[in-house]
């Protein structure tokens, strides 16, 4: 409902009655009410912009770009889906980084495809893993040796393979793609990684 302006209001030589400035108060009241609801939903949508953005999957690192960065570095090559071999796999590395002093000075990484990446998705869901079940731990055990320096190489070709987003692949500053897991297998043995796969 639109109200008749009075043009004594806006007048510099009339004042407006007390009752005219109750209404103009309402009125920019509620006008600056509606500038903060539209300043706080462009704020709340440009937040929202941003977590989307910052949750976008990692960009494909090329394999000239990863080079060796300590003098022991080793890979270990994860190409299986099943649980309690990766988590033997999980405990090996965490073996592996017991045995050196702070700051630690070995270069751990794990180079996955096939079947292992399913360890690192957001969620089976649309998988062909989808009627297997996540286990929260496993994945908090990888976060707790990315504090040591362990990163996470996923193959692009496999996500291509399987037709999945690499969306769906959990968001890390560890984690990283390559173009191929088993590209990347054979380049940084060439660059003087050990390889070590858990049998």
């Amino acid at each position: 409902m639109m109200r008749k302006q009075n043009p004594r209001a806006f007048s510099s030589e009339v004042k407006p009655t007390s009752r005219e400035e109750n209404v103009l108060t309402r009125e920019d009241s509620m006008t600056e009410l509606d500038r903060r609801t539209v300043l706080g939903a462009a704020a709340l949508a440009g937040a929202t912009m941003t977590a989307v953005s910052a949750r976008a999957a990692p960009a494909i690192v090329m394999l000239k770009d990863i080079n060796k960065e300590a003098d022991g570095a080793c890979l270990y090559h994860c190409d299986f889906g099943d649980p309690p071999r990766f988590v033997q796999m999980l405990q090996n590395i965490a073996n592996h980084y017991s045995v050196y002093g702070n700051p630690i000075d070995i270069q751990l990484v794990v180079v996955v495809h096939g079947q292992g990446i399913k360890f690192f998705l957001e969620s089976l869901e649309g998988t062909t893993w989808k009627d297997e079940v996540m286990v929260p731990q496993i994945f908090q055990r990888v976060v707790d040796l990315s504090k040591s320096g362990l990163i996470v190489y996923l193959c692009n070709i496999t996500f291509e393979r399987l037709k999945l987003d690499r969306d769906k692949a959990r968001k890390a500053d560890f984690i990283k793609f390559v173009p191929s897991g088993v590209a990347s297998v054979a380049a940084l043995q060439s660059k003087g990684f050990a390889y070590l796969k858990v049998g």
